[in-house]
């Protein structure tokens, strides 16, 4: 990756966007481990009390990740306080090239690029907005959310994620194209770009200014913060993506029953649309934790050895729109398992799902 210039003293910040299960983390994670000479920060924002893309990324980033849960960013903080946080990732001692804002799924990147514009550390630049999207399930989630062409149209970076998977990927491709307003659009599959597009996403003065204008600036809010206030009180945000949708958070000392699990699984109601964490299925695998991971209908599990040191749970985030959380919850619950040994084919369910040997993981750790 290119090196900044060494007259530039400040860090451009980019923030990376897209809906839920579009490969966002993935992406990161991609972008961390070939980054060449440059050192990446993140910001990682989870939607949900489990900070799941958080633990994926932080073996690789160390003390360069701050870590925010259980809600947006984009209504979690406001700018000041994002400020803080930005202060801490441009300690020279860290030596940060550029800082990576990934952004909850159902968070709204235009209060995310209007807190950037406000921020009053002169050592800290806006990078530009990196919107990931899922070619898979583009056509459903953009009629779910039309919002999202606005999103598209904000981008300086539109990376078409999962085009392997894509049964019209060009068409998808083309599409987009046609509603990103002046941004690169990049294909890719397992969010592998060249992480030089950190650096060149920037967008022009000409088109900061224009977004400021057009798309950034609510004249309506109260107070010259814009929505948060003056005093980071946080204003009616239904609007947002986030709004329409809720979350559940299960965690079990206890491991899991794959028959039963993949029946929970397998019956999941429609509105039940990301499922993300880990799981421990006990006597079935001592060895490994399986990372679950869910969009929609699309279902994967991915083997990874137990960390070292790190107490076996399972953690588990289920995201949804009218979803039953209680009740969602008491079915999780029965799943846990109290056999001390393994039945010769209770893992069959679950094997079905585990990806091909030509296949990377959707969210590595």
């Amino acid at each position: 990756m290119r090196q900044p210039s060494p007259q530039s003293q400040q860090i451009p910040v980019v923030v990376l966007a897209g809906f839920l299960g579009s490969g966002k983390t993935t992406l990161l994670n991609h972008l961390l481990h070939r980054s060449g000479g440059s050192r990446i920060g993140a910001i990682v924002n989870d939607f949900g009390a489990i900070e799941i893309d958080a633990m994926a990324v932080a073996g690789a980033l160390g003390d360069s990740t701050v870590s925010l849960g259980n809600g947006c960013l984009c209504c979690a903080v406001d700018a000041s306080e994002l400020d803080q946080y930005l202060e801490k990732l441009a300690e020279p001692s860290l030596g940060i090239d550029v800082v990576v804002i990934e952004a909850s799924g159902l968070a709204e990147p235009q209060e995310l690029v209007r807190m950037l514009l406000a921020s009053e550390l002169p050592g800290i630049v806006y990078g530009g907005l990196v919107e990931v999207v899922d070619a898979a399930e583009f056509d459903a989630t953009r009629a779910r959310h039309p919002e999202l062409d606005r999103h598209l149209a904000l981008a300086d970076l539109v990376v078409v994620n999962k085009m392997d998977r894509a049964e019209d990927g060009e068409r998808v491709l083309g599409l987009v194209r046609s509603l990103a307003d002046r941004a690169a659009v990049v294909p890719a599959a397992y969010g592998r770009i060249d992480p030089e597009f950190l650096f060149d996403c920037r967008p022009s003065e000409e088109r900061i200014g224009q977004l400021s204008f057009d798309d950034l600036h609510d004249h309506d809010a109260p107070g010259e913060h814009g929505e948060h206030g003056e005093h980071g009180e946080h204003n009616d945000h239904a609007g947002h993506l986030h709004s329409a949708y809720d979350s559940l958070s299960f965690t079990s000392a206890r491991p899991l029953d794959p028959r039963r699990l993949m029946e929970f699984l397998d019956s999941r109601p429609e509105g039940l649309y990301r499922i993300k964490g880990y799981v421990d299925f006990g006597p079935y695998d001592v060895r490994n934790r399986y990372a679950v991971h869910a969009v929609g209908r699309f279902l994967r599990f991915y083997p990874e050895p137990w960390p070292a040191g790190e107490e076996r749970l399972t953690q588990l985030v289920l995201i949804g729109s009218g979803i039953d959380a209680p009740a969602l919850d008491q079915q999780l619950d029965t799943c846990r398992s109290d056999a001390p040994h393994a039945d010769e084919h209770g893992m069959w369910g679950v094997l079905r799902y585990v990806r091909g040997r030509d296949e990377e993981p959707a969210e590595p750790a």
